[in-house]
């Protein structure tokens, strides 16, 4: 770590090309490629982009999720009804449309929060190293130590399920995985000879690090933040489940289940329908992180 000492600064145009050998080589339009050739990354990224689009477009061209038919409960999946109606005759494939945004919504602000405070805790533990790195990795692996979904539950109920302090709370039990990658990914970059490169001609620490390091770590990051996001989805639906996630008369994916479960020997459709939409957003988000780490690894990043 001494390579890092501060210095004088310098020009970056004079200075050891980054992508020139070592980790940094793998981020990049290079990598990209490599994963977009690569069919079930393909099909993952298609399957969450349908899924995205339809959440953004329900409120303009699907039927209103509230619109009440008392005459047509429970109907079977048909070409009028994709995913078949409720308990009050409202298009359920409308209903889990305009779900989707509040639990994609929830998913990406939790995702953010995750990985802000991840990367940043990551990178002080792997900048500083010594006592900072032991503390901040060791806090981490307690945080780790009890499942994420037990930490929710306690403190959702203590907190409340409003949908802003559920977001904050999903984000925060997120942050010590991620800083762990973090740390990984900035450690393997700091190996680097471009990185003692800089630092012999006095390029500054931090400028190293945001500058040359965090882009060059960001392919692991986003890895990581797809499972996240993955997460999230889960810990809605499942708090949801229990009674302790999204409140009616707001709707997400999970409250969709859990209703739909209440009813299921009314109809099988009401909870399969939310149940497939969980599986399938959360089996493309895990695909799209497992391939990001498979091309990441094999190009030795």
């Amino acid at each position: 770590m001494t390579a890092l000492d501060p210095g004088a600064g310098a020009p970056l145009g004079d200075l050891p090309d980054p992508g020139a050998g070592g980790p940094g080589e793998t981020a990049g339009p290079g990598l990209a490629r490599r994963f977009l050739r690569r069919p079930a990354a393909v099909v993952a990224l298609g399957v969450l982009g349908v899924l995205v689009v339809l959440a953004v477009i329900a409120p303009f061209l699907l039927a209103s999720p509230t619109e009440i038919h008392a005459t047509n409960k429970f109907a079977e999946p048909s070409f009028a009804h994709l995913f078949g109606t409720d308990e009050l005759g409202r298009d359920l494939f409308s209903r889990v449309a305009h779900a989707g945004q509040l639990s994609l919504g929830f998913a990406a602000g939790a995702t953010v929060i995750a990985m802000v405070i991840g990367t940043s805790w990551g990178m002080l533990a792997a900048a500083r190293s010594g006592w900072v790195d032991e503390v901040l990795m060791r806090i981490a692996e307690a945080a780790l130590a009890i499942p994420i979904i037990l930490f929710a539950l306690v403190f959702v109920a203590a907190f409340g399920s409003d949908l802003g302090a559920m977001t904050l709370v999903a984000g925060l039990l997120m942050s010590p995985l991620t800083a762990r990658i973090a740390r990984s990914a900035v450690l393997a970059e700091l190996k680097g000879e471009y990185v003692h490169g800089l630092a012999a001609v006095g390029v500054s620490r931090t400028r190293i690090l945001f500058s040359e390091v965090l882009p060059n770590a960001l392919p692991a990051l986003l890895a990581q933040a797809s499972l996240n996001v993955a997460t999230s989805l889960m810990l809605e639906a499942t708090l949801s489940f229990v009674g302790l996630g999204i409140q009616p008369p707001q709707a997400s994916w999970g409250t969709l289940l859990k209703v739909g479960y209440d009813r299921l020997f009314e109809s099988i459709w009401y909870p399969l329908m939310p149940v497939l939409v969980i599986v399938v957003a959360i089996g493309a988000l895990n695909t799209i992180g497992d391939q990001l780490q498979r091309v990441l690894h094999r190009s030795g990043g």
